[in-house]
């Protein structure tokens, strides 16, 4: 199950401690002009080492394209445009080298379960896993994912379909719920990724405390799509918000899934939550979140997403071994304290994949021959 999507698809490979993490991107339609250095921004808000609340790990994160892009047209002066591809319509190709991989942090774990990681369900499904650095379970794999949305949401931009997401919720502290309510021009303002800037402050400093005892901690990361136009989903295991919560659910962390009014509606009246409709295609409230009946209707599709706490913790803790007896583990290595400042970006590809395979199921393709 290393495939997403149905039109719009991604394959990924590789592993945290491999030579590389890559993909194969196909479905995207052709004659679109990409943008690498937006391709690349978006690696960078995903890169460790970018801030004091992220992994000392230090990497470049620069990807390369191996197939699909054709240099683009020259413009009127005659100058070739910089750093911008035109896609084929072919399978788009790329890698990301990893370059500074610590190993053998991870020597003392080759036959030890770490509490809370996929170590031991690996090895039971596989009867083998890969100990450095998680291998595939690692949250490492998902540079594909923002590569991949990254190329998602230049086509999106096309058709006037926008995703933003933030970090709302870091432990207890938690920003505005009303989108409409936040400046998220400001998201990149903080480095954990919140336009609520005292907040926003009080985050940063809850992760370094929690950093400096060897602990982690979770939050929530929101999100919200404009410019959606209503019709996209598919009745009935094709329904909107469900291929939404399975693309973030299947984000390593995530615990929890939610759109529109959520967990918060179930002590509400249905007066109180009821979007109604006015002539125009225009409702009065946004309750359901932009999505009925597993079909968009237009308005801003919003959601939420729950991150558990990094389940590394620098604290010994005891566990067992691949022959059973207790054992207690000491990890190194260099890990987040909180995953929610580097996942903003992961939220956003995956968003931008799910709407824009849901687009092409309906509109068969975007022409952007001129």
């Amino acid at each position: 199950m290393n495939t997403f999507g149905n039109l719009f698809r991604l394959t990924s490979f590789g592993e945290s401690h491999g030579a590389a993490i890559g993909g194969v991107v196909d479905g995207c339609p052709a004659g679109l002009e990409l943008d690498l250095d937006l391709i690349q921004t978006e690696l960078n808000r995903r890169r460790p080492g970018q801030s004091r609340l992220t992994t000392a790990r230090k990497e470049a994160d620069s990807v390369e394209f191996l197939s699909g892009l054709l240099d683009a047209p020259t413009s009127a002066d005659g100058d070739t445009k910089a750093n911008i591809k035109l896609t084929t319509g072919t399978p788009i190709g790329f890698i990301v080298r990893n370059a500074d991989h610590h190993s053998s942090d991870y020597d003392d774990l080759r036959d030890i379960f770490r509490p809370s990681h996929a170590d031991y369900t690996y090895y039971a499904k596989y009867g083998i896993r890969d100990h450095r650095g998680g291998g595939r379970a690692s949250a490492r794999e998902t540079i594909s994912r923002v590569v991949a949305g990254a190329i998602a949401k230049q086509v999106l931009k096309q058709v006037g379909i926008d995703i933003k997401a933030w970090t709302a919720q870091v432990g207890d502290i938690a920003c505005e719920r009303d989108w409409t309510r936040l400046d998220l021009n400001k998201i990149e303002d903080t480095a954990v990724r919140c336009p609520d800037l005292e907040k926003a402050r009080q985050m940063e400093d809850l992760i370094m405390s929690v950093k400096s005892e060897g602990d982690t901690i979770g939050g929530i990361v929101a999100g919200v799509v404009t410019g959606c136009p209503a019709g996209l989903g598919e009745p009935v295991f094709g329904k909107l918000h469900s291929l939404l919560g399975s693309a973030m659910l299947s984000i390593n962390a995530v615990k929890g899934f939610e759109y529109g009014e959520g967990f918060d509606g179930v002590s509400k009246r249905g007066s109180e939550v009821a979007d109604r409709q006015v002539p125009g295609g225009n409702f009065l409230s946004n309750h359901s979140g932009g999505i009925q009946g597993g079909i968009s209707n237009g308005q801003p599709i919003t959601f939420r997403v729950a991150f558990k706490p990094v389940a590394t913790l620098l604290q010994p803790q005891q566990t067992v071994d691949i022959h059973d007896n207790t054992v207690t583990v000491n990890p190194r290595g260099r890990h987040d304290p909180c995953v929610l400042p580097r996942a903003v970006p992961i939220v956003e590809a995956m968003a931008a994949m799910v709407i824009l395979d849901a687009y092409l199921i309906n509109a068969g393709t975007i022409d952007f021959k001129r």
